[in-house]
């Protein structure tokens, strides 16, 4: 009996997802939120690299206090890996940074080599 009710469980939850994308999606998001994803940020001058962050959970995009739309710039806490190495050493300290997202040329990416 155990077993059919687990079965049926089972078969109910992934009916449920199977036709909801956008809902594994926010489940997805949801999960890494909790734990991290490890990313990279790269902030480019034409280019060249003039920055690399690592070890950061996520990027958020900034929301105005009264009205609630969201503003052109995103923001993160990271190391700031100043020998561009992808890894942190002991001098790297962890840091808050913001970007436009108008005018950065940048590219966020999981660290490859962890």
């Amino acid at each position: 009996m155990k077993n059919i009710l687990l079965i049926l469980i089972f078969s109910i939850l992934g009916l449920f997802f199977a036709g909801c994308e956008e809902k594994q999606n926010k489940i997805s998001r949801y999960v890494q939120n909790w734990t991290g994803v490890n990313g990279v940020l790269e902030i480019y001058a034409g280019e060249k690299l003039v920055k690399r962050f690592i070890a950061i959970d996520k990027l958020s995009t900034a929301n105005a206090t009264e009205d609630k739309i969201a503003r052109p710039y995103r923001y993160g806490y990271g190391y700031l890996d100043e020998n561009l190495n992808f890894k942190k050493d002991e001098n790297e300290k962890k840091v808050y940074f913001e970007f436009s997202d108008y005018s950065t040329n940048y590219i966020f990416f999981e660290n490859p080599n962890n």
